[in-house]
């Protein structure tokens, strides 16, 4: 066999080592060492042909950009590029609970719950726990937080950003091993042998589309995280072979250790980074111990023959589509978004078929090719498709979705490399080697046209939901979440007709015909309403918001007894329910009953101290009822819990007034006006305490500014229209 360039013999140049080419140059040559090779045979043939496919990729690869730094240089820009637009956006979908409300973000959290608590701040023994234990993610969260002083969503999208380039430009030196494999100068320096399709499948990496959930949603940092020290772990150990210098079966322990441990924290930004141990395993078998899979399936097969079914599933087939053609894209795939097949003759039985057709080609491939440098490729890249995506497949245990674009964010490293090995093997047997090139660019530069769209899409919530209607017209989450959008912008009438279509897409659709009763009770609709949260409750007998919410509703139709009982029902399946506590206090309010009032609000006020509503109508209540000394004190304790509630500040100063406390309580009312100066009650309460305190030009420009404010306000008229015919008669009395 002849040889063409540096990689045949015994010695490679210095220039192949940072990937300047296969060509001898003019410096001096460098000696390969034995270590990870099985005879120089063998040696000289794996070299020869790795640097052969990569020369297949020189008229798609520029030689300009294959020096390392260049390489990563571009790969980082163009990372940067696809999905700079989401650095300003909004925090969507799942941000809402894994930020916003999470307690475990904020300072008052002591750092050690972090450890006991879920992803999306629950404790992990709570019947209600998603049980995604990711507290390093969490804590990237709770430092942005920090660092940004509040929640600022620009800082949470940038670092996501920054995540992605990172690992697309670590991407590089992954793939480099991956193509090239571990040979190294006598001066224990890795070889590039693959510069051009390591850069090829870093770029296609960058540019992929179905890595936009995890750039522009934050929640996504979970898996960017993961994929970071996932790749962290597997050059650590491919590192722990490169130190050993010429001792053959060597490794560093330490290198070994450090793989070990960067894979464990791996797992704990997302359970996905487990996998590594499993990739690493592939690796060590194939490139380091340099097994002879050919021979050991030879021996198998001689010894039984008979093949095990193969148990396929159209979701795997709909992943391996998204990694295909990335165009339709979605934020939720769930909720009949993807109808069931129900009989063989579904056309749709042709995806799984073509997917494991597929796969059972590239694993023979893997496995049965003449070729090593084939089956070592293959088998790496099928590995990095599979192995981290085993966590997902519901093989293993049940997860909580069928398809999610996030868990693809590994996974399509592996595809990436598969695909640069296909363009290599395509461009060696065509003679069109620019349509080939051509092909190539137009897939860079389409995927990162919809990388941008996409991105663009998710910088808000409207966007986002709405561009789900196209893509999964059939998935009732979808239909809900744009429904709910509506209602907070206030638009309930549209918001209504998503709700419906919700529920009509899934008939059990409880959190939809609980946000639907929600509105309805507050269009009076009260009997519709009724009967949906009746049948909410019917299908989730444990769902206590549609329990308080019923409870709310009976309240409104004056079914007291009924009504006290939904909320009990709701306050049995979640404890700690300081809403559902507060309303059951209003209605012992409506029924007279005050002490049971007073109990209910306090026991809000213990579960959340900051429940300003539940103080307020405490100090009201027992300013009505004549105890002033008591109400006093309530709104004292009040505002040390709530010092910059001006609702409580003016309740605290009608109670003063009373009391006949006014230099105090014209300081509250004061302040409560300063914070709120449009509150017409507000300026008309004080002019009242003006009133009584003899304060008459006080009283009357405050009156007037009520007035102003409230026109309608029978009661600040008619104060006014006596302080007025006072005025009037002292001026006749001094006349």
């Amino acid at each position: 066999m002849s040889c063409r360039g540096a990689g045949c013999g015994v010695k490679v140049t210095a220039g192949a080592a940072n990937g300047r080419g296969e060509r001898a140059g003019r410096g001096g040559s460098v000696r390969i060492s034995n270590q990870h090779n099985a005879g120089a045979r063998g040696r000289q043939a794996a070299v020869f042909k790795m640097t052969e496919l990569d020369a297949d990729l020189d008229h798609i690869i520029p030689a300009s950009v294959l020096p390392p730094f260049w390489a990563k240089l571009v790969v980082g820009f163009v990372s940067l590029v696809c999905f700079a637009r989401s650095y300003d956006g909004d925090f969507v979908f799942d941000d809402s609970e894994a930020i916003i409300n999470n307690k475990d973000l904020r300072a008052d959290t002591p750092l050690g719950d972090l450890w006991h608590h879920d992803f999306w701040g629950s404790r992990l023994s709570s019947n209600t726990s998603h049980k995604s234990y990711r507290p390093l993610t969490v804590l990237t969260f709770r430092i942005n937080y920090y660092l940004s002083g509040g929640f600022h969503p620009m800082s949470f999208h940038v670092i996501n950003i920054l995540l992605h380039g990172g690992i697309s430009v670590l991407m590089v030196d992954v793939f480099s091993v991956l193509f090239g494999g571990l040979q190294y100068t006598s001066k224990g320096r890795r070889l590039n042998l693959a510069p051009r399709s390591s850069l090829l499948a870093a770029l296609l990496f960058a540019v992929h589309p179905v890595h936009t959930e995890c750039v522009a949603g934050v929640v996504g940092r979970a898996d960017l995280l993961g994929a970071l020290f996932f790749l962290l772990s597997f050059l650590g150990y491919c590192k722990a072979f490169r130190e050993t210098g010429n001792k053959e079966g060597t490794h560093s322990t330490f290198w070994v250790l450090l793989s070990i441990l960067l894979g464990a924290v791996a797992m704990l930004c997302k359970e996905q980074g487990i996998t590594v141990l499993g990739l690493n395993a592939v690796f060590d078998i194939l490139v380091i111990g340099k097994l002879n899979v050919l021979e050991m399936v030879q021996k198998v097969l001689h010894k039984d023959k008979s093949l095990e079914a193969i148990n396929y599933n159209y979701y795997y087939s709909l992943n391996a589509w998204l990694l295909l053609c990335p165009w339709w894209l979605c934020f939720d795939w769930s909720m009949g978004c993807i109808p069931l097949i129900k009989s063989a003759g579904d056309w749709r039985v042709t995806a799984p078929v073509a997917l494991w057709l597929c796969l059972i080609g590239l694993i023979c491939q893997a496995l049965c090719s003449e070729d090593s440098h084939r089956r070592r490729i293959l088998t790496l890249g099928l590995g990095f498709l599979i192995i981290p995506f085993l966590p997902a497949s519901n093989l293993f245990f049940r997860v909580g979705f069928v398809v999610a674009e996030r868990v693809l964010y590994l996974p399509s490293a592996g595809y990436c490399m598969l695909l640069t090995f296909g363009f290599g093997v395509l461009s060696k047997h065509t003679k069109k080697k620019k349509l080939v090139a051509a092909v190539v660019l137009g897939i860079l530069f389409i995927n990162m046209l919809r990388c941008m769209i996409r991105s663009g899409e998710w910088r808000n919530e409207e966007q986002l939901f709405r561009s789900a209607l196209s893509v999964c017209p059939l998935n009732a989450k979808v239909h809900y979440n744009v429904g709910k959008n509506l209602a907070d912008k206030g638009n309930q009438t549209a918001a209504i007709r998503y709700y419906r279509e919700a529920v009509r897409l899934n008939p059990k659709y409880v959190h939809a015909m609980n946000n639907l009763g929600n509105i309805l009770k507050e269009r009076n609709e009260l009997q519709e309403a009724e009967e949906l949260l009746s049948l909410a409750v019917q299908i989730q007998p444990d769902f206590a918001a549609a329990w308080m919410n019923l409870g709310i509703v009976q309240n409104s139709l004056k079914r007291f007894e009924a009504a006290e009982q939904s909320y009990r029902t709701a306050i049995k399946h979640r404890r700690k329910y300081p809403d559902c506590y507060y309303n059951l206090g209003r209605l012992y309010a409506d029924l007279n009953r005050h002490v049971d009032a007073l109990n209910a609000w306090r026991n809000a006020t213990v579960l959340k101290p900051e429940h300003s509503l539940a103080w307020n109508n405490m100090i009201i209540l027992l300013d009505n009822t004549g105890n002033l000394a008591q109400a006093e004190a309530v709104g004292r304790e009040a505002l040390e819990l709530i010092p910059n509630d001006h609702s409580l500040m003016f309740s605290l100063a009608n109670v003063l007034g009373k009391s006949q406390k006014y230099k105090e309580s014209e300081a509250l009312f004061l302040k409560a006006i300063k914070a709120h100066p449009n509150a017409a009650s507000y300026h008309g309460n004080l002019a009242v305490l003006y009133h009584r305190w003899g304060h008459l030009d006080l009283a009357k420009k405050h009156y007037e500014i009520s007035l102003q404010l409230d026109p309608t306000a029978l009661g600040t008229k008619e104060n006014y229209g006596l302080l007025r015919r006072k005025l009037e008669q002292m001026q006749k009395k001094n006349v």
